[in-house]
């Protein structure tokens, strides 16, 4: 944690907060628009689409523009990417996910027993910089800057340097946005999660999703 304090400097502004996460990462049993910048979708770690509940209706979701990168909404409303379990034949799990709490943008990136898969880091970090273009009034060159503090601390998350808590590194003022890394508290997916919270999201809209 030192060395991502000294890394930052000043520039880290620490909130203490409990983020509106869902703490639950989901996994079952089978059977049972995107920025020109990204060449491949996000969600596109293994072909689950045999394994996948039948989709639903279209959605009228500000955030549907997320299936045009592979992820699935849920009964609740959230968005989620599922992956195959390696380990377990016939298992998936939710690899990414993005909610609306209480008008708030949540997204997390799940690491199961606090490893990433490969791929994991570039997807997660596409993911929210794809959100955070799209939901914060962020300059390109702010941008560029919030896409290097998120690289990096999701690279001293899997060398080891970050240990999970309940602590938020803000990133972004204007939207309040802050990331974390926290553990899970239950659910059948034990680990960690690489969070960010989006508190004043724009182009949202009021449609929300009751947080677990």
């Amino acid at each position: 944690m030192n060395t991502f304090l000294r890394f930052f400097g000043a520039a880290a502004f620490i909130i203490y907060a409990v983020a509106a996460v869902s703490d639950v990462a989901s996994s079952q049993e089978a059977p049972t628009a995107s920025p020109d910048r990204i060449t491949q979708k996000i969600c596109s770690f293994d072909a689950v689409e045999n394994l996948l509940p039948p989709l639903s209706q279209q959605s009228n979701s500000p955030i549907s523009y997320l299936a045009q990168q592979g992820f699935t909404q849920s009964p609740d409303g959230s968005w989620v990417c599922y992956v195959n379990d390696r380990n377990k034949e016939g298992r998936y799990y939710t690899l990414l996910k993005v909610q609306q709490i209480d008008g708030k943008l949540v997204a997390s990136s799940f690491l199961e027993q606090g490893s990433l898969i490969e791929g994991q880091e570039n997807r997660s970090l596409d993911l929210f910089m794809t959100l955070i273009e799209n939901h914060t009034n962020t300059s390109q060159e702010n941008r560029q800057s919030i896409q290097k503090y998120l690289e990096t601390f999701i690279s001293l998350v899997r060398s080891g340097k970050i240990q999970p808590s309940r602590r938020g590194y803000l990133f972004d003022q204007p939207s309040r946005s802050f990331v974390m890394y926290h553990p899970l508290k239950e659910g059948e997916l034990k680990g960690t999660a690489v969070t960010i919270n989006i508190n004043s999201p724009s182009k949202l809209g009021s449609s929300q999703v009751r947080s677990f």
